[in-house]
C-alpha cells in the first residue's frame, strides 16, 4: 500500500473511531452523580441547584441578583412544562434534570453537526452520514481489499445503518437533533438500549454462537499476547463472570445477562431529586407544581448573590 492510500485509510479510520462510538472502551454505563455536594437542605440547597441546573449554570446563577435569578427560573419553568398545561409533574421535572445532566452529550453533537449536515437543512440523512463517514471507502473499495486494519468496513456500514434506523423514530431516514444524538450516544436513550446490548454481543462473541462465554468476556478486556500468567485482576474478573454475570449458570451470557452487566439498574438520582423538589415546593399537595409554587420556593431551585456559597464565576455561559 503506497503512502497516499495509507493516509486515506488512516483518515477514514480516524473518522470512524472519533466520529461515532461503535468501539467502546468502557462497557458498563452508570448514571452520573447529579452533584458532589452533600444533600443537606437545612444548611444549603447547593445540591439541588447543581441537580436542577448543572454545576456550571448553578455557579452562573450564584452571581445574579435574586430578581434576575427568579426571572430566568420562570423561563426555565416554561420549558419544563412540556405539554403546556401550566403544571410541572414529577416526570417532567425528572426529564429536565436528566437532560441537564446530559448536556455534554448535546454539546458533543453540536460540535460535529456541520460535518454531517452536508446540505445544511438542519437534518442529517442516512445518505449524508454514509457519504461523510464511508464516502471514500465506497468510492474506492479496491484500495481496502488488502487492508489488515482492525476495522471491517463492510460490517460497520450495515451496523451503523441499523443503529441509524433505530434512532430514526419517524422512519424518514433523516435525523433531527434528538435522533442524531441518540444515534451517536445510544447508551443515553431508553429506546436505544437493545442496540447497545446487541452491538456489545457482536463485539465480544467471537465464535458467533449468540452468547458471550467466560473466555470471550476476558478476551475483551485482556489480550494475553505473550501467553504469560494472568494477572490477579483477571482472576477476579473470572470470578465476577461465574458469580454475577452468568446468572443462570449455563457458562455463558445471553442478551439479557449482557444488559444487566453493561446497563445496571442504578439508583435513579433524577427521579429521587424530582420527587424531592415537588414534595418541598407543593404547597397545595396535589403532587404537581405550578410556576407560582416554584417561584415561591425559588431559592431551592436556583441560587443568587443572596445565596452565594462562595464559588467564583470563572466564565460566562449562555442562558439555559
Amino acid at each position: 500500500m503506497d503512502a497516499s492510500i495509507y493516509l486515506c485509510v488512516f483518515s477514514l479510520c480516524t473518522c470512524l473511531a472519533f466520529g461515532k462510538p461503535t468501539i467502546r472502551k468502557e462497557r458498563v454505563h452508570h448514571e452520573p452523580e447529579l452533584s458532589r455536594q452533600e444533600h443537606e437542605d437545612n444548611q444549603s440547597y447547593q445540591y439541588d441547584h447543581e441537580a436542577f441546573l448543572g454545576k456550571e449554570e448553578a455557579t452562573t446563577f450564584d452571581q445574579l441578583t435574586p430578581e434576575e435569578s427568579k426571572d430566568r427560573l420562570g423561563k426555565i419553568v416554561d420549558r419544563i412544562d412540556s405539554d403546556g398545561d401550566g403544571y410541572i409533574t414529577t416526570e417532567e421535572l425528572k426529564a429536565w434534570i436528566k437532560r441537564v445532566q446530559k448536556r455534554y452529550v448535546y454539546e458533543n453533537v453540536a460540535k460535529v453537526w456541520s460535518d454531517y449536515d452536508l446540505n445544511k437543512d438542519n437534518k442529517i440523512s442516512w445518505d449524508e452520514y454514509k457519504q461523510a463517514t464511508y464516502g471514500y471507502y465506497l468510492a474506492n473499495p479496491e484500495e481496502f481489499e488488502d487492508s489488515t486494519d482492525q476495522f471491517s468496513f463492510k460490517k460497520m456500514l450495515p451496523r451503523d445503518e441499523r443503529r441509524f434506523r433505530t434512532a430514526d423514530l419517524d422512519s424518514d431516514l433523516a435525523a433531527e437533533r434528538e435522533e442524531f444524538t441518540a444515534f451517536l450516544h445510544p447508551e443515553e436513550f431508553d429506546h436505544m438500549k437493545d442496540i447497545v446490548v446487541l452491538e456489545t454481543l457482536e463485539d465480544i462473541d467471537k465464535n458467533g454462537d449468540g452468547h458471550v462465554d467466560e473466555d470471550e468476556y476476558i478476551a475483551d478486556m485482556f489480550g494475553n499476547e505473550d501467553n504469560g500468567p494472568e494477572p490477579a485482576w483477571v482472576k477476579t474478573e473470572r470470578d465476577q463472570f461465574s458469580d454475577f454475570r452468568d446468572i443462570n449458570k449455563d457458562g455463558k451470557m445471553d442478551q439479557e445477562e449482557i444488559r444487566l452487566w453493561i446497563l445496571p439498574q442504578d439508583y435513579d438520582h433524577a427521579q429521587a431529586e424530582a420527587r424531592h423538589l415537588v414534595y418541598e415546593s407543593d404547597t397545595d399537595k396535589d403532587q404537581m407544581l405550578t410556576k407560582e409554587e416554584i417561584l415561591e420556593n425559588w431559592n431551592m431551585f436556583v441560587g443568587s448573590q443572596a445565596t452565594n456559597y462562595g464559588e467564583d464565576l470563572t466564565r460566562n455561559h449562555d442562558e439555559l
